[in-house]
């Protein structure tokens, strides 16, 4: 287990990083649903470990942000990243407490180091997690607002930092701007991806670069800084939501040189017909689930190779009931201007939330993913895998299975079988690579009452390649 929650409330939708020089050190991100009993609101979680996840030295809440006068408090889809010289960074949703309806919103950045997170004031339960000083350094990087249910909304922000030619070390940032519109069937008429370029030290900014182009619905930005200082930014254009139709999410790239904000011409990865769609579900699961692309482009060969895998139904049923998803994954070998056939990479069963991570001078890099193929009879109770790829010739090196344990994702007593998170997170550290996921392990009684029971928490766990 990843925190030191004793009220046994939530949490989920993990992130996380470890230094490449030193490797002792590792932080998480979630969405913490301590945040309820935070004075402030603040909802995005964090973790220090200084002992390679072993332990947790200091944990907390994102602190607020403010704009115009206005305080938004950390809101979650948090996302975790560190650089060469071992800077911690994280981004965070920030809003108010009405955001769909009435507010300012937007995309938060932070900045701290290892010895800061150690050394700032120990984050206590229940009412005492936020700390600024742990996060000194702290910026919005993109805002909207909304009035009368009218207006934008931020969401699903993701980013990279790492050197980027003439520019120097960089923040990219990537995130679906929502046109809200309570008239329209769904709430809104439409989404974009933007991405916005920040300074390392997070003074300088760019305005947002729209990355979509003419695409109508959108989401799931990723985006990577490569070792060469390119960047890549993948996302799915989402053709039948508005529409109330079957759904078809088209994955699609465009990658900029090393120091510049130009990015080339949108390119199509696949075009995936049988998506986990928007308002579907699994056949044995309840949670919110969609086909979410992830991303990297590692040199191979002296030449970039830019890799994304996603989920996809192996049968689709009333357009909406998924199937045994498969994990797929598809490379680029001429920059990004074609793409290989999806190939599956998963082993039979239900597999969804893809996570994947290289690292520069590796050559490997890892897939992970929750699967549900240990459950023969009904397919419902989950486990973790990850398989570990060479990228030359795409062939699986390895397959493991992370978790010991199925776990049960419907019994935490909050959250149900309602919602999980939307994504999980894995990071490749030289010989081992760092899952970060959940499970409802734990018996604690809720808000120290009644008996033990089994809760949602978010775990770390150390596999060796």
């Amino acid at each position: 287990m990843f925190n030191r929650d004793d009220t046994g409330l939530p949490q989920n939708e993990e992130s996380v990083t470890s230094c490449k020089n030193r490797r002792n050190i590792v932080e998480g991100g979630i969405n913490d649903y301590r945040g309820l009993l935070d004075p402030q609101g603040n909802f995005t979680g964090w973790h220090l470990s200084t002992d390679g996840g072993k332990t947790v030295a200091n944990e907390g809440l994102l602190p607020p942000l403010t704009v115009a006068g206005t305080t938004l408090p950390s809101g979650g889809d948090p996302v975790s990243q560190s650089d060469g010289a071992c800077n911690i960074y994280m981004a965070s949703l920030n809003y108010g407490p009405d955001p769909f309806n009435e507010g300012v919103n937007g995309v938060g950045l932070y900045k701290t180091t290892p010895e800061r997170l150690r050394n700032c004031p120990q984050g206590e339960d229940p009412a005492n997690l936020t700390h600024p000083s742990c996060w000194p350094t702290r910026r919005l990087v993109a805002t909207a607002e909304v009035a009368g249910g009218v207006g934008h909304f931020l969401d699903k922000e993701w980013f990279d930092v790492g050197r980027s030619g003439s520019a120097g070390k960089v923040v990219w940032v990537a995130y679906a701007d929502f046109a809200l519109d309570p008239s329209a069937p769904l709430g809104f008429t439409g989404a974009q991806i933007k991405a916005v370029r920040c300074s390392a030290d997070l003074v300088t900014c760019t305005q947002p670069i729209l990355i979509s182009g003419s695409d109508a619905d959108t989401q799931f930005a990723d985006v990577t800084i490569s070792d060469r200082g390119a960047t890549l930014i993948t996302w799915a254009q989402v053709e039948g939501e508005l529409e109330q139709t079957a759904q078809t999410f088209t994955i699609k790239a465009r990658i900029a040189p090393p120091g510049s904000t130009n990015f080339g011409p949108t390119r199509i990865v696949s075009r995936e017909t049988n998506p986990v769609p928007f308002g579907g579900a699994l056949h044995a699961n309840d949670f919110r689930i969609a086909t979410i692309p992830k991303s990297i482009m590692p040199t191979v060969n002296g030449e970039p190779r830019p890799t994304v895998v996603w989920e996809r139904c192996r049968f689709r049923l009333l357009d909406t009931i998924c199937e045994e998803p498969q994990i797929v994954i598809s490379s680029s070998r001429d920059n990004g201007r074609t793409w290989s056939q999806p190939r599956i990479i998963s082993q039979g069963g239900d597999n969804y939330f893809p996570a994947i991570s290289d690292e520069t001078g590796n050559p490997r890099f890892v897939v992970a993913y929750f699967t549900n193929r240990n459950d023969r009879i009904f397919h419902n109770r989950q486990d973790v895998e990850m398989v570990t790829i060479n990228p030359v010739s795409g062939s699986i090196t390895k397959r493991q299975r992370v978790t010991s344990v199925s776990n049960e994702s419907e019994a935490d007593p909050i959250l149900g079988g309602f919602f999980i998170g939307d994504y999980i997170d894995v990071h490749l550290a030289g010989d081992r690579a760092y899952v970060a996921y959940n499970a409802n392990y734990r018996h604690v009684p809720l808000l120290g009452q009644g008996l033990p029971i089994p809760q949602q928490d978010n775990y770390l766990t150390t596999v060796r390649r």
